[in-house]
């Protein structure tokens, strides 16, 4: 391979890690297009970034100056500061291209921008709080699950990371936090166009419920026999390439290609309805609060972002009510922070490995790691019937979750844990869930 090539592999592969910094049209999961005239390899390399035109059906494999595995290797080699700095860049450009809606924190991580949220406040707080010129601008009530969220908009002109300092002082024993904004644990939202999947009530054969935090779900034949409903929480479901993707590991079912758990229902919460700068952590802990309701047992969540009180509280009382939640350890490298929900204890936390059993590279290091799944050599859905070759965390979560639910137990499921290469937890279960690439068309 010459060098020209080597440069060009190693651009994407740094590509892949950051994610988002190319333009939201010129990317797949981490990319954009319509229907199945997406390209995209892995999950964010784009043709865009390599120069080449996208091939069948929508997907640059097989178009390459090189071969996918060498693609896949040169991710491998990439160290941990590299990693980190692509994190660093990611969400620079989600801050810059969302300037309106967020800001960040003292740790650079993206904010609702001008929103302070106080956790089951008392009157006197709320009074305290608006003679200091603070500004009660909503409150969310969320059912079933004892949590009520006050939105302050903090004085005019001050940030607000520092107002929220003020508020504490002013009442200390109250519970204040930012709102931060989480992101897919792979790539970019891609927002698509057409019609979302499902659209009718779960129920009937299957099971209970299975419950999917993400963007929303696309049409797609994989979905044809499924019973989904969605619901937005940041406006109305909107279809996304990462949701669709995420949905067709759990649920999906058609011609060689089997999710996890075909057949089960499966209930959508969309957060972001179709803009990345949604994601908040209000946001997923109404739709926690909803799935509950809905009487989903197991959760997934292949979204990652920092530590914040609401959404702890959040995942705290629906693990109490015996509902699991599953959730994707990242993948910023092992010298990122860990990553949340994941890390939370108490939730099933799940890195990928590829097809030898190796743990991906760009894996994120949560405080606990409970299993590995397949998550790169594989495909997954996209909104309007294409497929696209999928790598990150973000697809062995659901793989995870899957299982689960039909194992009906983590001791049935750490049971048919099989050891692997690397830091993968209890070991690597659903390991043949992977349909190949080659397997939908894909070359």
């Amino acid at each position: 391979m010459n060098m020209g090539i080597k440069a060009a592999i190693k651009a994407g592969a740094l590509a892949l890690a950051i994610g988002m910094t190319a333009p939201a049209p010129a990317q797949l999961l981490g990319g954009g297009g319509l229907g199945n005239t997406l390209g995209g390899v892995t999950g964010g390399l784009t043709g865009g970034l390599l120069g080449t035109p996208a091939g069948p059906n929508g997907s640059m494999i097989g178009r390459l100056d090189a071969p996918l595995s060498a693609i896949g290797n040169t991710v491998n080699s990439l160290a941990p500061a590299d990693l980190l700095s692509a994190r660093r860049q990611r969400l620079r450009t989600l801050v810059r291209d969302n300037r309106t809606a967020l800001d960040v924190d003292d740790q650079g991580n993206p904010i609702r921008r001008d929103e302070i949220i106080g956790i089951n406040l008392a009157p006197d707080a709320l009074a305290k709080a608006k003679a200091a010129g603070f500004t009660i601008t909503r409150t969310e009530p969320i059912d079933n699950i004892g949590l009520t969220a006050t939105i302050l908009a903090p004085p005019r002109g001050k940030p607000a990371r520092k107002a929220i300092e003020a508020l504490r002082g002013i009442d200390p024993a109250g519970d204040y936090t930012l709102d931060h904004v989480y992101e897919p644990a792979r790539a970019p939202l891609t927002p698509m166009q057409g019609p979302a999947a499902g659209g009718g009530a779960t129920g009937g054969g299957g099971g209970a419920p299975i419950g999917l935090i993400d963007g929303g779900v696309g049409k797609h034949p994989a979905f044809a026999n499924a019973a989904i409903e969605q619901r937005g929480f940041a406006g109305n479901p909107h279809p996304s390439g990462h949701g669709t993707a995420v949905a067709s590991l759990l649920v999906g079912n058609v011609g060689a290609f089997r999710g996890a758990a075909p057949g089960s229902p499966l209930l959508v919460a969309d957060v972001y309805g179709g803009a990345a700068g949604n994601g908040s952590a209000v946001a997923i802990t109404r739709a926690l609060a909803w799935l509950a309701q809905k009487g989903a047992r197991v959760v997934n969540i292949s979204l990652v972002g920092p530590p914040n009180p609401l959404l702890a509280a959040g995942v705290k009382e629906v693990l109490a009510r015996g509902i699991a939640v599953v959730a994707a350890v990242g993948n910023d490298g092992p010298a990122a922070p860990p990553q949340y929900p994941a890390s939370y204890p108490g939730v099933v936390a799940v890195t990928g490995v590829d097809a030898k059993g190796h743990a991906l590279i760009e894996a994120g290091k949560p405080l606990h790691l409970d299993f590995a799944a397949p998550g790169a050599d594989m495909a997954g859905a996209l909104p309007g019937g294409g497929w696209e070759a999928l790598r990150g965390t973000s697809f062995a979560a659901p793989l995870v979750a899957g299982r689960l639910a039909r194992a009906g137990s983590l001791a049935a499921l750490a049971a048919e844990a099989r050891p692997g290469s690397g830091r993968v937890g209890r070991g690597i279960v659903c390991g043949d869930c992977r349909t190949l690439p080659k397997s939908v068309g894909l070359k």
